[in-house]
């Protein structure tokens, strides 16, 4: 069973391109996700994270507000490194487990892990050796993630602060073992997708 990264800055059409791969035949699983699932209050790292934040992250029911607690840490690297601490094991933990029952599955053929932040982290890297051994990068130029940011609601100053938070194109393509860019339409997208499929499974899409 293959397991692949798929990544990609803000704005360039990563979520479009896993759904591609989806459709391919392809397992996805949303990263992100998991990152929101081991915060909810039975999640793998909601206790720590409450005695770690202390109680201006909780919610009227004592459960930890999303929101709350990305103000706590946002613009400031030392209270996100310890979230992460926090954060990233369980959520490593939680796709080990996700990974070790999809390859006991003889009609797996590929699963990708859609992760925001594949370059900035060790998520999707895992002890057991079940973890991603290939990255698939997304790319788009600046101004059309702009644009399409803009589209999310995002101004222009918002939209480079959060391009700005994330790993740069360079450190994105030292990774990769295939890029795709989304500058064209959303078919140029997937045809480029089918691509890589082919590339990694040897089967036509």
């Amino acid at each position: 069973m293959l397991v692949v990264g798929l990544t990609g800055g803000i704005g360039v059409g990563k979520s479009t391109a896993a759904k591609r791969f989806g459709e391919l035949g392809a397992v996805v699983i949303d990263v992100d996700a998991i990152g929101r699932e081991v915060l909810q209050p039975q999640g793998r790292a909601a206790q720590q994270v409450q005695e770690a934040f202390g109680p201006q992250i909780l919610d009227e029911n004592g459960h930890i507000h999303r929101a709350k607690l990305a103000a706590e840490v946002f613009g400031q690297p030392e209270r996100l490194k310890a979230l992460e601490a926090i954060s990233h094991p369980a959520i490593n933990a939680e796709l080990d487990e996700q990974l070790e029952a999809l390859g006991r599955s003889m009609e797996v053929e590929m699963v990708v892990l859609d992760m925001a932040v594949l370059t900035e982290s060790r998520l999707g890297q895992l002890e057991s050796g079940r973890g991603y051994t290939q990255v698939v990068v997304v790319e788009a130029s600046e101004d059309l993630r702009i644009a399409r940011l803009a589209e999310r609601g995002l101004d222009e100053a918002q939209a480079r602060a959060r391009m700005a938070a994330q790993a740069s194109n360079a450190q994105r393509r030292a990774l990769a073992d295939h890029l795709i860019s989304n500058d064209g339409t959303p078919q140029d997208l997937n045809a480029a997708v089918d691509r890589v499929w082919e590339k990694l499974t040897g089967k036509p899409a």
